[in-house]
């Protein structure tokens, strides 16, 4: 059953863009649209970014693996201390060919690094201990006028180093704060960059 959903996801996308050939010639000015001088990796295969957040003491990120109450399971002490300071994240999105048809498919990813050592309303420090990586990937296929169609697997949260352990009473698990799950969706992307 899943792979005929599957199949039958593909195809409509593939049917959509076979319908929005039209459109390839219109005077749109879409850059998704524009063949490149190159067939396979185009001078613009490569878009993404890279991003580091601080939390402030009293609001730190709750990567949801401790309970909101892991203080009173042996205070500053207390072995479920996975609330973060700080989160190093990024998006790398990849679309390999230039020419044809395939200049509408893409590969992303997504991770989001987390550090700290933080016990809401019991302990605040700076520490740079690393908790885990959560992160997912995808394909997509665009379709037209910002459109694109999105496969999504999202991975549960992968514990690091000391931390890949059962931290006690207060420890809820890997699920993290989204869970494993698969999505197909839709996308529309809109407006046009500065820089």
């Amino acid at each position: 059953m899943k792979r005929l959903l599957l199949c039958l996801i593909v195809g409509l996308a593939f049917a959509g863009t076979l319908s929005a050939q039209d459109q390839d010639k219109d005077k749109d000015g879409d850059p998704v649209l524009r063949d490149s001088d190159k067939f396979f990796l185009p001078k613009d295969t490569f878009w993404g970014y890279a991003q580091f957040d601080l939390a402030p003491p009293h609001n730190e990120i709750d990567p949801n693996l401790c309970a909101g109450n892991a203080g009173t399971f042996g205070g500053v002490n207390a072995p479920c201390s996975e609330f973060a300071r700080y989160m190093l994240s990024g998006l790398l999105e990849v679309r390999p060919f230039g020419k044809g048809q395939l200049r509408r498919f893409m590969v992303w990813g997504q991770p989001s690094f987390l550090f700290g050592k933080t016990i809401p309303q019991t302990s605040y420090t700076w520490s740079f201990d690393a908790i885990g990586i959560e992160h997912s990937w995808g394909v997509a296929v665009y379709i037209a006028k910002g459109f694109d169609v999105r496969f999504t697997q999202h991975f549960l949260f992968d514990r690091l180093g000391a931390r890949d352990t059962h931290l006690g009473p207060a420890d809820l698990g890997n699920n993290g704060p989204w869970g494993r799950y698969n999505a197909i969706g839709v996308r529309k992307t809109f407006g046009t960059r500065r820089w």
